[in-house]
């Protein structure tokens, strides 16, 4: 368990798991991560001596570092979502209520999933570079955590953030782009139910790649609604493609993310999907097409539906003010 991600306390936590875990099934230990890396540090031990699952109590972080100490084995990876963003585990359906995940892992359902890699870093959800990974150090240098945050350090830095040209080269050739983001998903999400992969699958071997092209400020709302509803793939403004294994080649160093987690890295860049390399408990009641209601989301949508439509009243306005404009210049000729 991680006591410091998210937004909230965690301290009753073990509480919940104690008198909700089947003890008729499992013995179990909580331990507290310490610092950064601690937690693949447990993990791992815990494989080594044979434990049958180690469950992540935090964020997307948590996840992915728990998820890197038992990769490749036969130790299942759980998670008690309690992040900022969560997008694993809203990706897998898992209830973010804490007694209902325990009810879930109480059930014991295990699939054999895929996982990513970029420049030797592990991705279970998404990872990328462009815009996202550099919004991405933004947030981490802010020391805030939630959505919020994140939607202020988008609008804040979205408007002077410049494009990049990258050249894409996969199983099937080589392709260029000037683009705003490149993103390789293995799941849909990055967190908050905002879908920058709303087909991606952790079953098919494949990684779903999303080049967002350049666009404008008018046209800004619009993605944003899409990203939240589960559109996105659907935009002009956006490729995509799917590939086992990419190398990127882009003009300029700077930030990659993975999970959500920024790094900074050189102009070349590898990704590779690791096909069922991963063992995750999983929801036997998930289904897509009874999505629960997000509220985050909803409020998003209507956020940028908002905007769309005063921009929509300012474009009116323009071309209602070129109209007169034209007809007084006629007018004046005469």
């Amino acid at each position: 368990m991680n006591p410091i991600s998210g937004t909230s306390s965690k301290a009753g936590i073990p509480k919940i798991i104690d008198n909700t875990l089947d003890k008729n099934r499992f013995d179990y230990e909580v331990r507290l991560t310490e610092h950064a890396g601690h937690a693949k540090e447990i993990a791992s031990e815990a494989r080594d001596n044979g434990a049958d699952a180690v469950i992540a109590i935090g964020g997307d972080g948590t996840v992915n570092e728990v998820a890197c100490g038992v990769v490749h084995s036969n130790t299942a990876l759980g998670i008690i979502p309690c992040g900022s963003g969560n997008g694993l585990a809203r990706h897998l359906m898992l209830p973010l209520n804490v007694q209902k995940c325990v009810e879930v892992i109480n059930r014991f359902e295990i699939h054999d999933l895929d996982y990513g890699v970029i420049n030797d870093h592990p991705f279970f959800c998404t990872c990328g570079m462009g815009f996202d990974a550099f919004i991405s150090m933004k947030f981490a240098e802010s020391g805030k955590r939630g959505p919020i945050t994140y939607v202020q350090n988008v609008l804040k830095e979205g408007l002077s953030y410049e494009p990049d040209t990258y050249t894409l080269e996969d199983e099937t050739g080589t392709k260029k782009f000037k683009a705003y983001l490149i993103s390789c998903a293995n799941a849909s999400q990055y967190g908050n139910d905002a879908y920058i992969a709303p087909q991606a699958s952790m079953h098919d071997g494949l990684m779903d790649v999303t080049i967002m092209e350049p666009f404008g400020l008018i046209e800004a709302p619009q993605i944003g609604i899409e990203l939240f509803s589960k559109t996105l793939d659907q935009s002009s403004k956006i490729k995509t493609f799917r590939c086992k294994q990419l190398h990127v080649h882009r003009n300029n160093p700077g930030a990659i993310h993975y999970d959500g987690d920024p790094t900074n890295s050189g102009t070349d860049i590898d990704i590779h999907i690791e096909p069922e390399g991963i063992k995750v408990i999983v929801n036997p009641d998930a289904d897509k097409s009874k999505r629960r209601p997000n509220y985050v989301q909803n409020a998003f949508a209507r956020f940028f539906n908002d905007i769309n439509y005063f921009n929509e009243d300012i474009s009116k306005s323009r071309r209602r003010v070129e109209t007169i404009s034209k007809v007084i210049q006629r007018k004046l000729n005469i």
